[in-house]
């Protein structure tokens, strides 16, 4: 086994989800992580944890979907389980990273909305979403599966507690602002910020980061006003969507169009009323992660993007009894800034063509 396997499963049983003894766990495993799983099986076996291991894989999702009848009840078998786990751990690397392609828009928003209060009860536990790097994975980033596995290690064993240093400088500034404006050629728009708390995610339960790769400061807007476009590419539900454009007027989305995906975008829409909002703004902030790889976990935390998140916003972000935007979908879109651009907060530039303001090559007005 390679030596970084074992230092991955030791990042995330300790650095991320601080599992300890008499830990109740439960391992969701993919088709393709089972190296992984073995490591972090190992790792809660010295801590003295109580493992239960689950099989998680698209082909399987997809060959349960395609054959419903679209009428889903909530699955409370799998919410007891989860309601008596204190740490969910999520291990990615499937075969297929399109294995759902095929599924029916409106199964698929029926299947998320049935399974919305399994999702919040996970999110009461020590949840943490990992991958393992697999080929699969490699060929949708389009790169060698050998360069992959440096660039998935690169980002996530780094020095996680020097980077939370640096990027609480943006958490806060955040906290402290009202209002956020993200400018660039063909993006202009502004969100209401005041009263959240932003998360410095540093990969860690600690911070309130449930990813591992993380490296990025993110919040809940509201009163979402103007244009944004999305000039990442990125999969999404196993389709392709390229230059994703939303508009939004009083807090929703009132116009989108994409040059390829328009079809996804709209059934994401179409789940509910939360999913015409966004549930999260996030800035990246791991330049360990210097590439688009067409893998969420790692692309909107890059270095030089934003991204906002259709639907559910994060607790973590909230005044204590107060509910954000509520969704049963939570969908990322990325977009580039690292030319032509500037991030305000409060009208003051804190980011300008992808550095920051404390950052060399940061450029005034």
């Amino acid at each position: 086994m390679d030596e970084r396997v074992r230092e991955h499963a030791a990042v995330l049983v300790d650095w991320s989800a601080q599992v300890e003894a008499g830990d109740d766990v439960v391992l969701s495993v993919g088709p393709d992580a089972h190296e992984l799983a073995v490591a972090v099986a190992e790792q809660l076996g010295e801590r003295g944890a109580n493992l239960l291991a689950t099989y998680s894989s698209g082909e399987v999702t997809r060959a349960y979907l395609r054959a419903h009848d679209g009428e889903f009840e909530e699955p409370g078998h799998e919410r007891a389980l989860v309601e008596q786990a204190d740490v969910y751990l999520s291990l990615g690397g499937g075969r297929n990273t399109s294995s759902t392609a095929d599924v029916p828009g409106e199964t698929r928003q029926a299947y998320d909305t049935a399974r919305a209060d399994v999702r919040e009860v996970r999110f009461d536990t020590r949840w943490v979403s990992t991958v393992h790097p697999t080929r699969s994975l490699a060929q949708q980033a389009n790169m060698a599966y050998a360069a992959y596995r440096e660039f998935a290690y690169d980002a996530i064993l780094r020095d996680w507690e020097s980077l939370a240093e640096e990027m609480d400088r943006l958490k806060t500034r955040l906290d402290e602002g009202s209002r956020v404006r993200l400018v660039s050629d063909e993006t202009d728009l502004t969100m209401s910020i005041g009263n959240r708390t932003a998360v410095n995610s540093a990969a860690s339960v600690a911070y309130d980061s449930h990813n591992l790769p993380s490296g990025e400061v993110f919040t809940a807007p509201t009163a979402t006003e103007g244009t944004v476009t999305f000039d990442i590419p990125m999969t999404i539900r196993g389709e392709p969507v390229r230059n994703a454009r939303l508009e939004f007027e009083d807090g929703a989305v009132v116009d989108y169009a994409a040059e390829q995906g328009g079809g996804v975008i709209g059934d994401v829409l179409e789940t509910d009323a939360g999913a015409r909002r966004l549930g999260e703004l996030g800035i990246g902030m791991n330049r360990g992660i210097d590439r688009q790889t067409d893998n969420i976990l790692f692309d909107e935390k890059m270095g030089d993007t934003v991204h906002l998140a259709l639907g559910r916003a994060y607790d973590a972000c909230l005044p204590d009894g107060e509910s954000g935007n509520d969704s049963a979908v939570h969908v990322d879109l990325i977009t580039d800034v690292s030319d032509d651009s500037r991030l305000e907060i409060d009208g003051v530039v804190v980011q300008r063509n992808g550095r920051f303001r404390w950052e060399d090559g940061f450029q005034e007005p």
